[in-house]
Parts: structure tokens; C-alpha cells; sequence
């Protein structure tokens, strides 16, 4: 990275041995400093000099002395170089994930249980990390994964996933429960049989913002030999839970968003037999980098060691 100035070039080791001449101000113990013999120290100052076309420093057998353009350069010098270390330190710890940009996408309920924990931590070890957050549909979230606009992405399995070719690992297979008035006839049993829901008004989220969600449960219902008889499906998955509370109908949500119900009056109640719908993690080895190998590699620890579902 050459340094220029009026009247010549300066490079980064020409740089170097003037600043440890011009600290030292003896050129026996510069050369010790660099290790480099003492006669091809004072040539490349002297050659400094020629090409710049200033005279740097005043010097005889007793001693040495910087003149203002010298003490000017060694000023200069040092600020370049200061900055050259660190823009070189930058770039090893980018390189090995300690430095960056952290681009997560993610879905809102089912990641709560987990995902302000493994940020905090995240940040704690790597502090000089920017993490960025986008909530989005599932759908949306692996668009931007396969685009490069997001590094990873928390989500749950997408049709459009496979074809972007996205990269997937599973975290959670999460049941999915009813959600009922306190007063409905189903709320007294500790249990609801899909069967149960044949003549039931039904309230799911939308397919449009949750693909892979609408679509497990129209599949578990069909599985249980019934047309579900939707009559709301709302575009925010809280919104169920709002729908049930006025009576309107009973709604299917997975068991992450029974949190959005506290001290609400509704009865959440596990669904048998028991139906699932995942959550996974996906990135784009097209647009990997280090930050979010070393992300991938803190969340599956965490999900080998339980820890998404269970403070430690």
C-alpha cells in the first residue's frame, strides 16, 4: 500500500525505517530495532530523501536531528502505519468471523424462546460484530438468504427454499396445539383429537405469510379425513389467538405462540395424534462468510446442547 507524497513515493518499509531512525535518532540502534545491517539503513534514508527532495535530517558523527519536514513526516508516519495495523488486524479477524456483519432473518414466535439469549451471547464473544435483524415471512427470509441480502436466516421450510438452493438444518420439530375459548366444550378435555375440529370453525394464519404453517395444517386435517372449514386467516399469527378470544371460531397455532397468550382467557391444548411443523436455519453457501459459519456453529451447539428450548 504505497503512501504518496509531493515530489516522490513512499512505501510501508521506507516508512518504517524512517520512523525508527527518527525515534531513535541514532541509526546504530534503529538498525538493531529492525534487525537489518546499519549501512542499509542509512542508504534507504538517504534514498527517502532523494526521492521526496527534502532533507529529513541533520546528521554528523555525534548525533542526529530531525528538521521540521522530518518531524512532520515522523508525525504523519506514525498515523499512517497506526492505521495500517489496525486495517490489518481487521482483516485477520474478519477473516476468522470476529469481525463483520451479521444479517439474520428470522420469524417472530417461534424463535422467542431462543433468540435474545444466543444474541446476547453471540455479542459477548464477539464483540466487534454489527448484528442486523429482519423479521420476515418464511418465504421472504429464504429470498433474501439466497440474494446475499441476509447471511442466515430462522425460518421454517419453504417449497422456494430447495429450489434457491438453500442450505437447511433442522432445529425444531414444533407440535401444534388448539387454541379454544376458556368456555368451548373442547376446553374441558386435557387433550383435542383433529377428529374433534370436523364441524369446528377454524382460524389459522394466513398462506400467503406462512406457507409452510397454513400448509401442515390443512395437510394434518386432511389426514384426519376432514375439509377444514377456515373463516379466518389472518396475516399475523397473534391475530389468531385475537379472532378465538371473540368467539369466532377454534384456532391451530404451534405450541411457540401459546407465550402470545398469557393471562389471556384461552386454553391452549396439545392436538392428537401429535402433527408437527419445523424449524430450521438456512443460509446460502453462494453467499457464506465467516461471521455466519461462526453464528451457525454457536446455534447448533446450543441446539445439540438443548439449550434453545432450556435456559442453561
Amino acid at each position: 500500500m504505497p503512501c504518496c507524497y509531493h515530489g516522490g513515493n513512499m512505501d510501508l518499509r521506507q516508512m518504517r525505517y524512517f520512523q525508527a531512525v527518527a525515534e531513535e535518532l541514532n541509526f546504530s540502534q534503529a538498525a538493531r530495532r529492525l534487525h537489518i545491517a546499519q549501512p542499509a539503513l542509512s542508504r534507504a534514508v538517504k534514498e527517502l530523501e532523494d526521492e521526496l527532495g527534502v532533507r529529513l535530517m541533520n546528521r554528523d558523527r555525534r548525533s542526529v536531528s530531525l528538521t521540521p519536514a522530518g518531524a512532520m513526516l515522523l508525525r504523519e508516519t506514525g498515523l499512517v502505519l497506526e492505521r495500517m495495523e489496525e486495517a490489518i488486524g481487521r482483516v485477520k479477524r474478519t477473516a476468522i468471523g470476529e469481525e463483520g456483519e451479521l444479517r439474520l432473518g428470522y420469524i417472530g414466535p417461534p424463535t422467542q424462546r431462543f433468540l435474545g439469549r444466543i444474541l446476547a451471547e453471540f455479542h459477548a464473544r464477539h464483540p466487534r460484530v454489527d448484528i442486523l435483524l429482519e423479521e420476515r415471512t418464511p418465504e421472504r427470509v429464504c429470498e433474501m438468504v439466497a440474494r446475499g441480502r441476509l447471511s442466515v436466516g430462522l425460518t421454517r421450510p419453504v417449497l422456494s427454499g430447495r429450489a434457491l438452493g438453500l442450505s437447511t438444518a433442522l432445529l425444531r420439530r414444533e407440535p401444534l396445539w388448539a387454541v379454544l375459548p376458556q368456555s368451548h366444550w373442547l376446553a374441558k378435555y386435557a387433550t383435542v383429537k383433529w377428529r374433534d375440529l370436523v364441524k369446528e370453525s377454524l382460524i389459522i394464519l394466513s398462506r400467503r405469510e406462512g406457507v409452510g404453517l397454513h400448509d401442515a395444517i390443512v395437510e394434518a386435517c386432511r389426514r384426519a379425513r376432514f375439509a377444514p372449514r377456515l373463516v379466518q386467516t389472518p396475516s399475523v399469527i397473534g391475530t389468531v389467538l385475537a379472532y378465538v378470544e371473540t368467539g369466532a371460531g377454534v384456532g391451530i397455532i404451534p405450541d411457540s405462540v401459546a407465550v402470545l397468550g398469557a393471562g389471556r382467557p384461552l386454553a391452549f391444548r396439545s392436538l392428537t395424534p401429535p402433527r408437527t411443523v419445523d424449524l430450521v436455519m438456512v443460509w446460502s453457501d453462494d453467499h457464506d462468510d465467516p461471521v455466519a459459519a461462526t453464528f451457525r456453529q454457536l446455534l447448533m451447539q446450543w441446539s445439540s446442547e438443548r439449550r434453545l428450548w432450556t435456559p442453561a
